[in-house]
């Protein structure tokens, strides 16, 4: 089994967090520490490790979280002009924290690379 991890504790509300939206699949929060003027983390509520372990069961889930996206993104104004979605997996992919998230990034001209 997946050891629990800080974000479900933000799904929880067992901690404090800037939640921008959340549903009986999927929670965004503001980063923490953002890299562009709109950053925002879309997780899963059910804890899944990695993007290596998504199930056929988790598709509807991870749908959600697309779904999502495009609705902060609307929400936040940087539909127009362009965002970026990104999801990390393991340590050589960037993964810091292991609950799958997908950061959404924009509000200015991101260049080729935004997370390392």
């Amino acid at each position: 089994m997946a050891e629990e991890t800080i974000f479900s504790k933000i799904i929880r509300k067992e901690i404090p967090a800037d939640v921008v939206y959340q549903d009986d699949l999927v929670t965004a929060f503001r980063d923490i520490n953002p890299r562009a003027p709109s950053h925002v983390l879309i997780i899963p509520n059910k804890l899944i490790p990695t993007v290596n372990d998504i199930d056929a069961d988790d598709e509807a889930m991870m749908g959600r979280m697309f779904t999502v996206a495009k609705k902060i993104a609307h929400d936040e104004g940087i539909a127009e002009d362009g965002y970026r979605l990104i999801v990390n997996c393991n340590a050589h992919g960037g993964q810091e924290v292991y609950h799958i998230h997908m950061h959404l990034v924009g509000g200015r001209p991101l260049g080729p690379l935004l997370l390392s």
